[in-house]
């Protein structure tokens, strides 16, 4: 069994930038030699997420939209009456959505769909330095 892990360092632009990071992912396993196996992508923090879909124009407006109807910026949370920062909808987005995944490798590569991404979804209201862990994990 093989074990590899890498640190992905991305800059955000706040509430609602989604990134692919499919071809990073893909390059992490492919260094890890891992032709068979699992990779595991996970965000540092409590306002990112870490998801699949397909990064395209429509949808990289569309999920960041959908998040905020179904947990609303600017509501009464109780993390405002402890905090003041604004940034309770962050938490609660990103905690909905996840901070990772957990993806096949085949053929050294992740099992993924046509039309099927890994993106970092950014939940909090100011842009971030981020940290994305990606371990390899196979034979």
């Amino acid at each position: 069994m093989n074990v590899h892990q890498e640190t992905l360092r991305r800059s955000t632009r706040g509430h609602g930038d989604l990134q692919d990071l499919t071809d990073d992912v893909a390059a992490v396993v492919a260094r890890s030699g891992v032709q068979k196996g699992l990779v595991h992508v996970h965000v540092i923090g409590s306002t990112a997420a870490i998801g699949t879909i397909e990064f395209e124009p429509g949808l990289q407006r569309d999920l960041p939209t959908l998040m905020d109807r179904l947990i609303p910026p600017h509501e009464h949370y109780l993390h405002e009456h402890t905090w003041h920062d604004g940034n309770a909808h962050s938490h609660l987005q990103a905690t909905l959505v996840g901070a990772s995944v957990t993806v096949p490798v085949r053929d050294g590569l992740p099992a993924l769909g046509a039309w099927q991404q890994i993106v970092l979804l950014e939940c909090d209201i100011r842009p971030r330095q981020r940290e994305i862990v990606v371990t390899v994990q196979g034979m």
